[in-house]
């Protein structure tokens, strides 16, 4: 069986920019679009809509220019109003050759709204075809609120596909306006229309209000739709519209025997993260395909079930979409998680190891601490190191103060032998103030303190503000030096861990 071809329109320029707080600009307009033709493959870009303003003018024109030099001038598009021709003057004068015409498709919105008879609409709509004909722009019609038009006026719709079934249009742009439609509505809907217009071309414009709109393509799709409009990352006005790659990998799983599209599935990641960084629109973690979160197992079970045959894969392989697989480090790893990882970094511990490295992850996940691949090796070293020594000292609480126009202090207790001691003192910092009171306490028990005599920290690359810490102590006896390690997401206490392991040594 022959598949069917659809059409992905991509609407992020138009309707995605209606997304609350987001303006592109010219250059960033420009860069997308040649990203989504060249990089991503759609077949068709909305990109403005027209009089809109002096800078929009400006960014469509860019995009005609390098659109009729790269062979793309066809599948550029605007969104233009029934005006009397001020829209086609104005996509004359940018070069773009495709308009898709607004227009009512509910009685509700011509009767209240433009305050016009179906007949009224039908010929001046018929003027706009015609003017854009006469200067070689082609034509796809909107049918504005077309789901409610479907709900409430469907003798209304079905007048106006038999008017524009007599005109020279390219495509009927079928739009859930305001994101109503229920995916039983859309297939009945959707399957009305295309029965008794099979040779038309439709498309098929979702919003994601109910959180239904690849439900609601999929039934599209499913009724005959031979175009589907979406957006990157879901933006648009509201909800937003249907999210590019969910429908994409909707469509090659679900409909690879019957259906074909030309995105290209590699492109899809590295497009979600052009369109967050210049939108400002964070992208959640757990959006599917794009999200951060969506390719990482957390659980021990799953990354252990990963290695006996690949028990939890499921089609959505990250490979598909330019991604990797990744195995979360926190409360709930197992060694399975810490393994995959370690293979990832080239590391290999035995048995004993890798079970106190584990119980070490697994106390930092208690603490809510965010652990990542690139922390491993500091937490390998903090833990194997910590074996060197028998541990007789411990510190047990502390107090650390920092207020402006008051010197730090810290009050500490330490465990020295069984017994408890606590002292207090004042220092340049809180770590200074930390020194400060053990020196005290270690006079006042005539017992050696090691002199500090380099202090560094580090963290992970590319790590963010809540990643681990380890602090590194170079410390002098006795005029030997030895070097202790500490870890922590907070620098402070990074340093007292190096500091009580200095202690025991």
């Amino acid at each position: 069986m022959k598949k069917r071809k659809i059409e992905i329109m991509d609407t992020t320029l138009r309707d995605g920019e209606q997304t609350s707080g987001v303006s592109f600009s010219s250059a960033e307009k420009l860069t997308i679009a040649k990203f989504l033709l060249e990089e991503l493959h759609v077949d068709r870009i909305e990109i403005a809509s027209a009089r809109v303003s002096e800078g929009e003018f400006q960014a469509v024109k860019n995009i005609t220019d390098w659109a009729n030099n790269h062979g793309f001038i066809n599948s550029i598009e605007v969104l233009t109003f029934v005006d009397g021709g001020r829209s086609i003057d104005w996509m004359k004068k940018s070069g773009a050759k495709v308009q898709n015409l607004l227009t009512k498709g509910s009685l509700n919105h011509l009767t209240y709204q433009l305050k016009k008879t179906p007949e009224e609409h039908f010929h001046e709509i018929k003027e706009a075809i015609e003017s854009a004909k006469k200067e070689g722009i082609a034509t796809n019609v909107y049918l504005e609120d077309w789901s409610n038009g479907m709900r409430n006026s469907p003798e209304y719709v079905f007048q106006y596909l038999a008017f524009l079934a007599t005109q020279p249009i390219v495509r009927i742009l079928l739009p859930d306006t305001l994101g109503i439609l229920t995916p039983a509505e859309t297939y009945e809907y959707f399957s009305k229309i295309t029965a008794r217009y099979p040779d038309l071309h439709f498309d098929f414009h979702a919003h994601n209000d109910y959180d239904l709109s690849v439900a609601n393509v999929m039934e599209a799709i499913n009724a005959g739709a031979k175009g589907l409009h979406i957006t990157v990352n879901g933006m648009g006005e509201r909800a937003g519209n249907a999210p590019l790659a969910s429908v994409v990998a909707v469509i090659n799983d679900f409909y690879k025997k019957e259906v074909e599209i030309s995105v290209k599935e590699t492109s899809l990641y590295a497009a979600s993260k052009l369109i967050e960084v210049f939108s400002g629109i964070r992208v959640p973690a757990n959006k599917p395909i794009t999200g951060e979160n969506v390719f990482t197992q957390t659980a021990g079970i799953h990354a252990d079930g990963d290695n006996k045959n690949n028990l939890y894969f499921n089609d959505l392989l990250p490979e598909r979409f330019g991604r990797k697989r990744s195995y979360a480090l926190g409360k709930t790893s197992g060694k399975a998680n810490i393994e995959k990882n370690l293979q990832e970094l080239g590391l290999e511990l035995n048995e004993e190891d890798l079970k106190k490295v584990t119980k070490r992850i697994i106390e930092l996940g208690d603490l809510k601490e965010s652990v990542s691949q690139e922390d491993l090796p500091y937490i390998i070293s903090d833990v194997l190191n910590s074996n060197l020594y028998e541990e007789k000292i411990s510190i047990d609480s502390y107090v650390l103060t920092h207020s402006k126009g008051l010197r730090p202090s810290t009050t500490v207790a330490i465990k020295i032998d069984g017994k408890l001691y606590e002292e207090h003192a004042y220092g340049d910092g809180q770590f200074d103030a930390f020194m400060n009171a053990i020196s005290k306490l270690y006079k006042r028990k005539k017992m050696l303190l090691p002199k500090l005599v380099d202090y560094a920290v580090r963290i992970p690359p590319g790590s963010t503000s809540d990643a681990l810490c380890e602090t590194i102590i170079t410390w002098e006896a006795c005029d030997k030096r030895f070097i202790t390690r500490g870890l922590d997401s907070d620098q402070t206490v990074s340093a007292i861990k190096a500091t009580q392991k200095m202690l025991n040594i």
